[in-house]
């Protein structure tokens, strides 16, 4: 599969006196000498794919992490280049409801100026004959721009994209400034090894030194149970493990389930007992209707239809969340993945076991699938343990230039949100 990496602008024009001409330029200027150098090259992406992001790993391909040393630093300069923007009146707006490679007119060359200000195309591609054209440049830089609003990137303009294009600099600006207390708290104490889970982005990266790793696809809190955020270290990896059911899980989904059919407890191999240590119960004799769910203690068995799969990912939280691999990976074929109930599923998860795992005497990968058929519960301690992350960037930038933006999809921009449990949202929807 090929990489996708975040697109860092070009940054060869000066802000002020790029957007002091921009403003003043006519609608179908092209007076400027076609010296152009060319634009930035297309970030390798799979245009096939209905997929915004992918789950790969990308080593070798030296990508800056979503957080990393230098994080703080270029938000705040991406803060100063929009404070810019907005001081001489923002962006223009594009109207037309489709634009795509070929396109020619007055909406394209809005386009290609919109592109401009945030730097992904040179400003000297203002000028010249092809100025208004959609040309494969534009194609380029608009698959940028859709890499970095997380959008899937096919290099023409649809309703999504134009939504994002659209959004005034104000509100952009906005964003980016929320967002600064978020990346201070998450950069502290971050160790060289780190799991990094943005929410909002439905992403987790695997990092080393700044560096990513690996980048995985997650499932992340529903709008009524939101993943909280928070900073840990992992602790030990479980194999085939019991899924210990919390009690609001149990009274919204489990008993609900059981009382229409007294035979899916069974089928999920969930079992009953009288407290953690106590003995099992027959959920037969239990007066489901005048007991509360916390009064028993449910635990369902390793196995095919356990909700954590194969394995799962334990740091200390006071929220009882982890990382885990999910029996539904039909899951990660979707763009909008708020489907958990907080705790987060990663997709390919053996490649972030691995990486945790990595150099362990009591450990290979070839270990993994024997493990795993065992259908033994089975833990080890992890000897070089990355820091943990659970972040609602809804803007970040990275020290190469990449400014990215994702939706608020748990409305805490404005709150003052940095680190803990969100309240429950109303269902609503993520496209």
């Amino acid at each position: 599969m090929e990489s996708i990496p975040q697109f860092a602008p070009r940054r060869g024009v000066a802000v002020a006196a790029l957007l002091l001409t921009l403003a003043s330029a006519p609608v179908l200027a092209q007076d400027t000498p076609d010296s152009a150098s060319p634009a930035p090259a297309a970030p390798k992406a799979s245009t096939s794919s209905k997929l915004a992001t992918h789950t790969q790993i990308v080593a070798n391909n030296d990508e800056l992490a979503m957080l990393t040393g230098g994080s703080e630093q270029a938000l705040a300069d991406a803060i100063v280049m929009y404070r810019q923007i907005v001081k001489n009146g923002g962006w223009p707006q594009i109207t037309s409801k489709k634009l795509a490679k070929g396109a020619k007119g007055e909406q394209a060359l809005l386009l290609r100026q919109r592109l401009i200000f945030e730097n992904y195309l040179p400003f000297d591609t203002l000028g010249g004959p092809d100025a208004s054209l959609f040309d494969a440049d534009m194609v380029a830089a608009v698959k940028a721009f859709q890499i970095n609003h997380g959008v899937v990137p096919t290099g023409t303009v649809g309703d999504r994209t134009l939504s994002e294009l659209n959004i005034p600099a104000e509100v952009r600006l906005a964003t980016l400034m929320e967002n600064e207390p978020r990346v201070s708290a998450y950069a502290q104490d971050l160790a060289s090894r780190a799991i990094l889970v943005n929410i909002p982005s439905l992403q987790l990266e695997t990092v080393e030194d700044g560096r990513v790793f690996s980048r995985h696809n997650i499932v992340a809190g529903k709008l009524d149970r939101p993943s909280p955020t928070l900073l840990s270290t992992v602790s030990d990896v479980t194999f085939n493990p019991y899924w210990k059911i919390p009690a609001s899980i149990v009274e919204r989904d489990i008993v609900p389930h059981y009382l229409k059919d007294s035979s899916y407890l069974a089928q999920m191999q969930i079992r009953v007992f009288d407290g953690v240590d106590g003995p099992e119960i027959d959920p037969s004799t239990i007066d489901w209707a005048n007991t509360p769910p916390e009064r028993y203690f449910f635990r369902q068995d390793p196995g095919e239809n356990n909700a954590l799969a194969t394995v799962k990912i334990n740091f200390p939280n006071d929220f009882m969340v982890y990382m885990h691999d999910t029996p539904h990976r039909e899951l990660f074929g979707s763009n909008a993945r708020f489907e958990s109930s907080g705790c987060i599923r990663v997709d390919q998860v053996q490649t972030v076991i691995d990486w945790v795992l990595r150099n362990q005497a009591d450990y290979s990968p070839d270990q993994y699938g024997q493990i795993i058929a065992s259908r033994q519960p089975f833990e080890l301690k992890v000897e070089d343990p990355p820091s943990v992350r659970f972040m609602y960037l809804t803007a970040w930038a990275t020290p190469e230039g990449a400014v990215n933006f994702r939706p608020d999809i748990y409305h805490l921009d404005g709150k003052g949100f940095v680190l803990g449990q969100p309240e429950p949202q109303g269902v609503q929807s993520t496209n």
